[in-house]
């Protein structure tokens, strides 16, 4: 029978599309292609590679289908069953090689996608998937004489083991935690573990279930933050961690019920990193709060800045072999973890902090560098080289200049930051500054110019 593969479906890094109902961008039959074509592409015939599921529907069937086109090639695969995806780069570090993790991340529940890494968790490169879907929506490929096997292999435990080796957990007080799974994957992997940590654990809706019943699983969204934020409240905790669906990224909730930003997570971590290695380097993004920057200048580390996006930020974390990555978006990357991201490795190192700390959380922040931030705000554009250039000509002469990604004007009390989307006709504005009033004024000021239409 013929799959069903439409080719938007492959985006830059990964593959996401719709499998139910319809009208599904994808199907069984194509899942299979598109692992007997990732075997060809990475000629991986007589070769391992671990594959891994999140809690989705329709993970079991599509990851099964993968599998058979897979071994139809003759590679063999090691199956962790249910993982975060997190995990899945464990596995793919502890076995030293590539990994499949079926997952659509915080996407609704008629989504299932697949991300992909090389040995070692490293990222795939774009050329590799591109070839992956060009083999994947050709005719079929003819199987191999010699099929590959298949063995399961459980890595929860040891990758529960892997994390607490590097976090100084010693001297902790205890501390109440609330843990929000969100129905997603940090319902498998938070108890194995938190549960040995001398914490006290209040769990919200920690069964697996891909319907996502109780809130979408995408904490970048504030109303997704409610039900921890209430539960802190509620049980008086010292902080809230928030997982998305796969469990690869968290978010941080004070014992106020207010949400800590992820680039002052950063900012924690970092300096707590730059203890162990004096002088060492630090990944950030373009729009990450300039308060990372003062924090590692005065722990004495260095700063290099990446585009927005986790290939970008995994490509520099191995070309300066940094000790730690961290993104507005709460994706966190360790050196010590492959140089992939992994929310739980943040949070356990936010608990740490926290338990050695005689303060609360919002305490621990307060003594960071304190800068008022826009958040990004979207607006669509018909032409957004031209609006960016109007941008550039408001702005000229009252800061730098930068064109790396996308367009930035920085002064020393303030940065705006104009991107277009890599996937829709948006452009996103991203404004910081030392105080609130500045800031409301350079983000008016920019927001005018990108919404005024063409006579600004």
């Amino acid at each position: 029978a013929a799959h069903v593969l439409t080719p938007s479906i492959f985006k830059a890094n990964d593959i996401r599309g719709v499998v139910t109902g319809d009208h599904p961008q994808w199907d069984r039959a194509g899942a299979h292609a598109i692992g007997a074509a990732f075997v060809r592409v990475l000629g991986l015939q007589g070769k391992q590679f671990v594959l891994a599921r999140d809690m989705r529907a329709s993970g079991a069937e599509l990851s099964a289908a993968f599998t058979e086109g897979a071994l139809g090639q003759g590679a063999d695969v090691i199956d962790v069953g249910l993982a975060s995806t997190d995990q899945l780069w464990y596995a793919s570090g502890h076995f030293r090689v590539p990994g499949i993790q079926f997952t659509a991340s915080h996407n609704p529940a008629e989504y299932n996608g697949v991300k992909f890494c090389l040995a070692d968790a490293a990222p795939i490169q774009p050329a590799m998937l591109t070839e992956i879907a060009r083999l994947a929506m050709g005719p079929a490929l003819p199987a191999t004489e010699r099929p590959g096997t298949r063995r399961e292999q459980d890595v929860l435990s040891e990758y529960a083991a892997h994390l607490h080796a590097l976090v100084p957990l010693d001297g902790m007080r205890r501390l109440k935690v609330v843990y929000d799974a969100g129905n997603g994957m940090a319902g498998h992997t938070a108890p194995a573990v938190l549960q040995p940590l001398n914490l006290e654990l209040i769990g919200l809706f920690t069964d697996l279930d891909g319907s996502f019943p109780n809130h979408p699983p995408n904490p970048l969204e504030p109303e997704n933050l409610l039900d921890a934020q209430a539960a802190v409240h509620e049980h008086g905790a010292d902080l809230a961690l928030v997982f998305d669906g796969d469990a690869d990224r968290c978010f941080i909730i004070d014992e106020r019920g207010e949400p800590v930003s992820p680039s002052l997570i950063t900012a924690l971590i970092a300096q707590q990193e730059l203890q162990r290695e004096p002088g060492g380097t630090i990944v950030i993004n373009t729009i990450t709060s300039r308060a990372v920057n003062r924090v590692v200048a005065e722990a004495g580390g260095r700063v290099v800045v990446s585009p927005v996006g986790h290939t970008s930020v995994k490509g520099l974390m191995a070309q300066h072999r940094a000790i730690f990555g961290g993104e507005h978006s709460a994706h966190y990357y360790f050196r010590d973890f492959w140089g992939a991201d992994t929310g739980m490795l943040a949070a356990l190192h936010v608990l740490a902090l926290l338990g050695r700390a005689s303060g609360t959380m919002s305490e621990l922040v307060a003594e960071l560098p304190q800068y008022a931030s826009s958040d990004e705000l979207n607006s669509t554009v018909d032409d957004a080289a031209a609006v960016t250039d109007r941008v550039a000509a408001a702005f000229a002469g009252r800061g730098v200049v930068d064109h790396d990604d996308g367009l930035t004007i920085e002064s020393d009390d303030w940065w705006v930051n104009v991107r277009s989307s890599n996937t829709e006709p948006l452009l996103r504005l991203n404004v910081e500054a030392r105080n609130e009033v500045l800031m409301t004024a350079l983000r008016d000021e920019a927001l005018a110019i990108i919404r005024g239409g063409t006579d600004a």
